[in-house]
Formats: C-alpha cells, structure tokens, sequence
C-alpha cells in the first residue's frame, strides 16, 4: 500500500545562496525525518515536479536525492518513486518518545526567575521571500566580500593560528583583534585605549549586558531612552534596579530630565535607537557634566557610526570624557553582517578584569577562530573595502527612499543626518502599527513596528521603522508605496468604524 505524500511545500530555497541550493534541498528533507513529520514510507515529490516548484533544474533535485538516498535517509522504489527508506536514522527520536512525562511538574512554580519580558522585534528568518522586505539590521549578501572572509578564515586554519586558537583562550582575547580595535577602530571615533582596557564580546548586546551586571543591582537607579531597545530595557528591569525610561526628543535624551540620584545613564547619543536623533554638542557635554556632577557612569552604545555618507559622524561621548565616566560599547555585527555576533566593550582596566571575570563565568570567550578570522578581515582592507561598499549603496537607496515617502506624504519622525540605515516613521493618529505590518505581510512588506520600543505601554503605537539595508534600490519604491497604501486601509477601516 502506498505511503503518504510528501508535499513539495515544505521545500524552501534561500536564492542569495546559489551554491547551497542541493544542499538546502537535502537539509530540508532531513530536518523533516529527523523530527517526525516525514515519515518512513512516505513518497517524495517527482524530481520533475519539486524542480518546477522550486524552480530550479531537475539534475539540482536529481542529484539531492541521489545523495539522500547514498546515506540511507531514502530509497527508489521498482518504479522509480522515491520514498524515505525505513531504515532512516530516526531510532533515536522514536526512543524518545518513551520518555518520562514531565506533564506533572508545575514549571510555573519551579522557574524562579522570568526573563521573557521584553516584547519581541519580530523578524522572520525566512525574510529574503518577502520582496520588499525593510527589516533593520539584515544585509544585503551582494555588498559583503564572501571570498575575502573565506581566505581570512581559511588564514586563521594556519598551523601557528590553529595552535594558539585551538587551545583555551581561558578568560583572554585574540590579540590581533585587540591590537585592531586599539590602533584603528578607535582612534577613528577619537578614542585612545590600552588593550586591558578592552573585552571582545558577542556582540553589543552581551556588552550591554555584562555592564548592567557590574554597574546595577537592587537599589541602584538606571535611566534609559524612551523609545529605546527593548532589549536594553528589559536586561536593566533584571538587574532589579529601578529604571526609569526618560522621552527622547530631535536631540536625544535631554540631560536635564536625569533624577537627582542616578548611578548609570544607558545612551545612544551618536545615532538614538530607533529614532536616529543625534546629541549635539553641548549636550554631550552637559551629560558629562551631569555625570561628574550627580557621580553616574554612562554607557554608550555607539552602533553603526561607520554608515556616515551624508555627514562625519559626531564624536563619540567617550572620545571627549575626561574622567573615565564611559563606558563605550561597539560592534562589528552591524556594519559585516548581523550573525557574527562580535563586539567590543571599551572601560577603565578595574572594569574591564571583572567584565573579563563574569564573561568567563557565562561563555569564557568569543570563538577563538571567529575572532582570528576577524581580525585578519579587517587587518588586510577588506573590512574598509566593504564599508566603501556598504556607504556607497545606502546613499543611493537612502535618497531613493527618501524621495518615495515624500511622494507618499509619510512623515519621517527621525532619520540619521549622517546616514544610517533607516527611517523611523510616524503614522497617522489611531493606527496600530502591529495590526499594520501583519498586514502588510500579505503585501509582501516587512516593516518593524515601533511598540516594542516604548516603555511601560499597551497602547497602540503609530510609529513603525523602515530600513534600507536588506531591500535593492529598485523595489524601494514600490514596498514604500504597498505600505503607504497599507496605511490608508487601516485608517480608512478606522473612520468606517
């Protein structure tokens, strides 16, 4: 009798990746026995036909099952239908689910601690179907050097680079990635730095964290922006500490606002997060002033200073502190790509060992051949050739961009002046950004909702943020135009109610 059909739907290709597209093919297939929902016997789809819904060539699905069918997940039947074989390797799974249940365990009780209290950016992984996607913080894989970062990670599997990377790094960091941010990255914001003065981290997020850690706990007071990261909000409300979120406005957070007792200000005063404000001069140097004066340290978060094609970016808050009151926090996930995940936290040496100590205690350090390979990247010019790259591409579709919200009477409630990689938008009074990008989903628009980025409310929020740096230049127009429309929609549904 035979076995159920597998429906070619559950196939997905990532088209930026070309050279994967069998081995994506076979992964797909593979996660679905290894999990369960493909089951032993169930046919697969004729290579001719998952060929056309995949629109690629018939020898690419040929030789994916050819491979899948040489290690044993499926076979060919006497008629020359592939199914998946009986034998697949799923013992394993099927063992598990004799397992003992857990049903009678109260985990409400048992978890003593929740950190699910943020509400979440929501970005799909599978983004790159959607067609005009405008989600912050994706890349476009056509303007990064893949060949480059390939010979720089093939230089870091070298005899001497494999030795030293192979060991235990115990709590220490590549010194050639160090030595980078020291002598180049740096000096470039105008800061000066010692490599003990320095902790490579998992990004700029786990930074923030371990500063968090040092700098707070219960009954100290932190203050953040409004809007903000939630992220930012959420690790600071673990900490214990009270928080209070204070209302950004065109120039930033304004000093004046700050409590009499504070002992750590969290800011992005170069390019605010979501609103792309920037902190003028004399309030940069009013916040150090208040800083010496009410004796709190300030953490900046200076990501994406490297973007600058309209205007130098300002000087980091760091590079005019004169009395060790900031610590500074950078990333390259944002300006290579979001998944290499490494960053940097600049602060005074005493800092900087007991960063170094709880770091240890959470992931010891950063992959060793990541940061090796890193740092080749950037010592060798690629890491500036692909910023060139990057610069020169968002100048184009920030203009483009620009002249299509104008064309469609949206109203830019803050954009970077000196480049950046997005637009925060503010709609119409009474729209829901939520309910507007879920349904602009359907349009094939991906935009980022602005509610995740206040604090403290369940109100429905009218600002939303729309990025540039994952969508080419010539399908801005039309997603720019498709959420324009979106927006007259629900307004419209609004006034009919």
């Amino acid at each position: 009798m035979a076995g159920p059909v597998v429906s070619e739907a559950i196939f997905f290709l990532d088209r930026s990746n070309r050279g994967r597209l069998q081995a994506q093919i076979r992964e797909t297939l593979v996660s679905g026995i290894l999990s369960g929902r493909v089951l032993p016997g169930a046919r697969l789809p004729s290579t001719r036909k998952l060929a056309e819904y995949l629109k690629v060539s018939r020898i690419t699905v040929t030789l994916a099952y050819q491979e899948l069918a040489s290690q044993g997940y499926i076979e060919v039947t006497a008629r020359s239908v592939y199914c998946v074989s009986d034998s697949a390797p799923i013992a394993r799974l099927r063992a598990a689910e004799n397992a003992p249940s857990t049903d009678g365990i109260d985990w409400q009780a048992r978890l003593k601690s929740r950190f699910s209290i943020a509400k979440q950016i929501r970005k799909p992984l599978d983004w790159r179907r959607y067609p005009y996607p405008f989600l912050y913080g994706q890349m476009d894989t056509s303007l990064f050097d893949l060949a480059a970062w390939r010979d720089c990670a093939r230089r870091a599997l070298g005899l001497s680079d494999f030795e030293m990377m192979a060991g235990d790094f115990a709590a220490a960091d590549d010194m050639q990635l160090v030595s980078y941010i020291c002598s180049r990255t740096l000096p470039r914001r105008g800061i000066k730095a010692q490599p003990e003065e320095i902790l490579v981290t998992v990004g700029a997020q786990n930074a923030l964290w371990i500063s968090i850690q040092i700098l707070l706990q219960r009954g100290s007071h932190a203050i953040c922006e409004n809007p903000g990261h939630p992220d930012i909000y959420a690790s600071l409300r673990l900490s214990q500490a009270k928080v209070t979120a204070i209302d950004v406005d065109n120039a930033g957070l304004p000093p004046e606002l700050l409590p009499e007792r504070v002992d750590a200000v969290f800011v992005t005063p170069s390019h605010q997060a979501p609103t792309a404000a920037r902190m003028p001069m004399e309030r940069r140097m009013q916040l150090l002033e208040e800083a010496e004066k009410k004796d709190f340290i300030i953490v900046e978060d200076d990501y994406e200073f490297e973007m600058s094609f309209l205007a130098p970016p300002a000087p980091a808050l760091k590079s005019l502190d004169r009395c060790g009151r900031v610590f500074y926090v950078g990333s390259f996930s944002k300006s290579l790509f979001p998944g290499l995940r490494l960053g940097y936290l600049v602060a005074p040496a005493p800092v900087i060992r007991e960063a170094r100590a709880l770091r240890a205690l959470m992931l010891r350090h950063p992959p060793g051949h990541l940061q090796r390979t890193a740092a080749y990247f950037l010592a060798l010019g690629h890491y500036d050739a692909v910023i060139r790259r990057m610069r020169n591409e968002y100048a184009e579709r920030h203009e483009v961009m620009q002249a299509a919200l104008q064309r469609e009477d949206m109203t830019v409630a803050g954009v970077s002046a000196f480049g950046g990689s997005s637009f925060w938008i503010e709609g119409p009074e009474g729209l829901d950004s939520d309910l507007l990008a879920r349904d602009l989903r359907e349009d094939g628009v991906l935009i980022e909702s602005g509610s995740p980025f206040f604090a403290e409310t369940d109100q429905p929020c009218r600002f939303f943020r729309i990025a540039y740096s994952s969508i080419p230049a010539d399908r801005i127009a039309e997603g720019v135009a498709r959420t324009a429309n979106g927006i007259r929609r629900q307004v419209g549904r609004i006034k009919a109610a």
